[in-house]
């Protein structure tokens, strides 16, 4: 690690245990993983459309997507058990905290319109989740070489208690939400 990174997780888990009252590090909340899904549905030609979105995919992260399957046929959206729906992608360690500086610093400020992100997209067990509409707001992608564009599910874990806790840790580690407004 860095020196700069572990200056930058001193000051976190400094602030985290002084506002929070916690007398121990290790209860300090961390980043576990980011999981980035994107759904197909609609398609009639899924592997190409599967092709293009796993390229789409290792090109943002890095790192290889798994396809993910129906585990339960479902007549009314014209699916069978087996069929391929998306794909996706579980980051952790060094990559899940260079796409985090990424997304905030890079892709987020590039969103047409952003106001921050909703303070409402927590889960109640500390984790937060957030919809991208194109995968365009990265520049990793180019323009030309897209054939649809498709929107993506982030999903930041984390081993917060509530989301007070996960709403101050993301915000220390620079996530733009929305100002309240009391």
């Amino acid at each position: 690690m860095s020196r700069l990174k572990e200056v930058y997780n001193n000051k976190i888990v400094n602030c985290m245990k002084e506002k929070f009252n916690l007398k121990n590090d290790l209860a300090v909340p961390k980043l576990v993983k980011i999981v980035i899904n994107v759904g197909i549905s609609g398609v009639e030609d899924k592997t190409k459309v599967l092709e293009n979105v796993s390229r789409d995919l290792i090109s943002i992260t890095g790192q290889r997507p798994i396809k993910t399957k129906v585990k339960k046929s479902v007549s009314a959206f014209k699916i069978r058990d087996g069929m391929f729906i998306g794909a996706k992608v579980t980051l952790r360690g060094e990559k899940m905290l260079s796409f985090l500086d990424r997304l905030i610093n890079i892709a987020l400020p590039r969103v047409r319109d952003f106001k921050g992100l909703s303070n409402k997209s927590f889960d109640g067990h500390g984790n937060y989740s957030l919809g991208i509409k194109e995968q365009l707001i990265f520049p990793e992608i180019e323009y030309d070489s897209i054939d649809k564009i498709r929107g993506m599910d982030v999903i930041i874990v984390t081993t917060a208690r509530n989301d007070e806790q996960s709403h101050e840790l993301l915000s220390l580690y620079g996530m733009p939400f929305k100002k309240n407004i009391s």
